[in-house]
């Protein structure tokens, strides 16, 4: 062992301590090794930094701010309420389709990413549900861990094995070369999952929110049966005609109070104001609120089609619109004034559907209501238009926000674009008629293209500590190949378990990647890992791609420890878990990967 080597794993020793203490941060500890290498004249300057230039970095920057477009245009979320349509009230199929989906989206954006955005609506499924959150949480830990598996892109360390294939000369790994595994991984996940559920810690979930739901209001301000939905059919006298000149809510006792309009491949809601002219195909949204009114005499008489509704009061469109409360103060210029006078939707985007005075709902109709000091206001509208409420000076106190604000859309009706951009993305990636780069970075301008994203939004979905992470542990792999340890590594494993045979290497190989993740991150074991797996396939003279999948998915199979993934950190809280519930349900699925693995990985891909 010569002394460059030693000084090399020396650094590592130091890396693995600091990551195991977690201080200072992982990156941080990334960025010293990146300074300390070439200091220590095993490599140099240049060696150190290849890893800003290395195309799979981009790659990885790139796919956060894709997933970013499928979070920001509601694709991720309606995915997330569509899984508790379908479960009912079973639970066994709730874990189910929580786990496939979330390995599903996973498998195109970061998983992490995917977890965080699960976790309020897996705590909503559970309040609903009667569930305590811990029966869903670690389901939906293991979903996530499990879409690294589903695809190339699906994690990082997938990607850094591919690289080390393709600067060692080889083909690399095509986009779904990981999901023969992956989807039997998924398959036996689900089905411990709903064996080993009861081992969970229980205990009901509590409501801790204090802020109201759009629910509530509905009852409380008599909004149910008030929503009507109209479609505006061809040959319609009001095509053309602006609704000022209509003047439907003194003339009818309806309020148009949003408007559905196709653009291109989707569907926005647009603010009705005075100058907006009619088109066909446009849905009108009405507050009905005089009880006289007859709704299908209107849509006999403007030629509308009346539509079935969902939800109650518009709420199934809560991503887009919602409501809030307002209180008139003693300063407030719109007191005296009826609504119709106020012109209060003409300056705040928002249309006024409820009146309170005390703590009592005004039944009658309000139009012709003149305000009072102290009357709280209910307002409906897009959620930009609520939040701008925050900052309207001293005409209108904001009172109260819902619930439902948290789930609003920053880009709504963009969904069919995102998922054009994605499945474009996906399409260059399978059929490799341009390199995985250049297929990431042209879905990412795509996406800022149709507004599914903007730049600062794009800047903050990069997440930049798991770049530098990755960028400051690639010098180790040169380091420790230039040094020979790559070479020590192989060699150590080889008489350990050589003579036993090819699929004994795997399993040793599978535990030694696995072992490092608990206590270093899954990114940095696949950079260290890396090299050793190639230079394994060449001492024996065989093929590396049997040993790279090998480590790939030991990369992704960090189920045992709360410290093994971020994902697993996420859920340690939510789901009340302690560090022996993940020892007690991860180690051994771990062993059931383990042996899954061994199977497969030769039946696939042969020596």
């Amino acid at each position: 062992m010569n002394s460059d080597l030693l000084i090399v794993l020396a650094l590592l020793a130091v890396a693995i301590v600091l990551f195991i203490a977690n201080r200072p941060r992982m990156d941080a500890v990334a960025l010293i090794m990146l300074v300390a290498l070439p200091l220590s004249g095993v490599i140099t300057v240049e060696e150190a930094l290849a890893g800003f230039a290395d195309p799979n970095i981009v790659l990885i920057a790139a796919l956060f701010v894709i997933g970013e477009g499928l979070v920001r245009t509601g694709v991720a979320q309606h995915l997330g309420e569509r899984i508790v349509r379908r479960a009912g009230g079973s639970e066994a199929a709730l874990i189910a389709l929580l786990m496939v989906t979330v390995a599903l989206i996973g498998s195109v954006m970061s998983s992490t990413g995917v977890v965080a955005l699960f976790i309020p609506i897996v705590l909503r499924v559970a309040r609903r549900a009667h569930l305590s959150p811990s029966q869903l949480m670690m389901p939906l830990s293991i979903g996530g861990l499990l879409s690294g598996m589903m695809t190339l892109v699906g994690t990082p360390p997938n990607l850094i094995l591919h690289a080390e294939l393709v600067r060692s000369g080889f083909e690399g790994f095509g986009f779904f070369d990981i999901t023969p595994f992956g989807i039997p991984l998924l398959i036996m996940a689900i089905g411990y999952m709903l064996l080993v559920r009861r081992f969970l810690p229980g205990g009901a979930v509590e409501e801790t929110g204090t802020r109201p739901r759009l629910a509530e209001w509905v009852a409380e301000y008599g909004l149910a049966e008030r929503e009507g939905r109209l479609r505006i059919a061809p040959g319609s006298p009001l095509i053309g005609r602006r609704l000022k000149a209509l003047d439907l809510r003194a003339a009818t006792g309806v309020d148009i109070i949003a408007i559905e309009r196709g653009r291109g491949f989707a569907r926005h809601l647009i603010r009705p104001l005075a100058e907006t002219e009619l088109l066909e195909g446009d849905v009108l949204f009405l507050d009905v609120f005089a009880p006289e009114f007859d709704l299908d005499e209107i849509c006999r008489r403007f030629g509308l089609k009346r539509l079935p509704l969902t939800g109650s009061y518009f709420n199934d469109r809560s991503q887009e619109i919602g409501m809030a409360e307002v209180m008139l103060p003693a300063e407030s210029k719109y007191l005296g004034r009826t609504l119709l006078q106020s012109h209060l939707r003409t300056e705040t985007g928002l249309a006024v559907v409820g009146l309170k005075r005390g703590r009592e709902a005004v039944t009658a109709p309000i139009l012709e209501e003149r305000l009072r000091v102290g009357d709280t206001l209910l307002v409906f509208g897009p959620w930009r238009a609520i939040r701008a409420l925050q900052t309207t000076g001293g005409d209108l106190i904001l009172l109260n926000l819902p619930v439902e604000l948290e789930d609003a859309l920053p880009a709504p009706g963009r969904a069919p674009y995102a998922l054009l951009s994605l499945g474009l993305v996906v399409f260059l990636m399978v059929t490799g008629l341009v390199p995985n780069v250049l297929a990431a970075l042209l879905g990412c301008l795509l996406m800022g293209l149709f507004g599914c994203v903007d730049m600062p939004s794009a800047y903050r979905s990069i997440h930049w500590q798991s770049l530098i992470l990755i960028v400051g542990m690639l010098p180790f792999s040169v380091a420790l190949q230039k040094t020979g340890g790559v070479q020590l590594a192989a060699d150590a494993m080889l008489a350990a378990v050589g003579e036993a045979g090819p699929r004994v290497l795997l399993a040793g190989l599978f535990l030694v990647t696995a072992g490092l993740s608990l206590f270093i991150s899954n990114t940095a074991t696949a950079v260290l890992m890396a090299p050793v797996c190639i230079v394994l396939a060449e001492t024996l003279n065989t093929s590396p791609y049997p040993f790279a999948m090998t480590v790939a998915l030991a990369a992704s199979s960090a189920f045992m420890t709360p410290v093994s993934s971020p994902v697993n950190a996420l859920v340690t809280g939510p789901g009340n878990y302690t560090f022996m519930d993940f020892v007690r349900i991860g180690v051994p699925f771990a062993a059931i990967a383990l042996a899954t693995t061994v199977l497969l990985v030769p039946l696939i891909l042969p020596f």
